[in-house]
């Protein structure tokens, strides 16, 4: 069963889930990690439970284009996700800042 170590506000939770799991899911049904975890649509449309990846980010699938689109490549190389997308199998660490990720702004023609 994958740890998860989440860092928020200064604080630091953590507690096991099962394996293909989603933080995001488990949050919207009161589960750990609710209420400490931040999210919004569940989609990959808003960017409010971006994370970065403090460990495990090497056993998680490359990012799809959803978070390509919100994140963009910068944050991306800084190793934020979103955790939405992400169905975990492995231990990870992972921290939120205390203020939400705007989208990345659309590239310019």
């Amino acid at each position: 069963m994958p740890k998860v170590v989440l860092h928020r506000d200064g604080q630091v939770y953590q507690d096991e889930v099962k394996d293909n799991t989603n933080l995001v899911v488990r949050a919207g049904i009161k589960q750990f990690p609710y209420p400490n975890l931040r999210y919004g649509c569940g989609m990959g449309k808003c960017a409010k439970c971006a994370c970065r990846i403090l460990k495990g980010g090497e056993h998680l699938p490359a990012p799809n284009w959803k978070e390509k689109k919100q994140l963009g490549a910068v944050r991306l190389e800084q190793g934020y996700r979103l955790i939405c997308q992400l169905w975990l199998n492995h231990d990870i660490e992972l921290a939120q800042d205390l203020q939400p990720l705007e989208p990345a702004a659309p590239a310019s023609a």
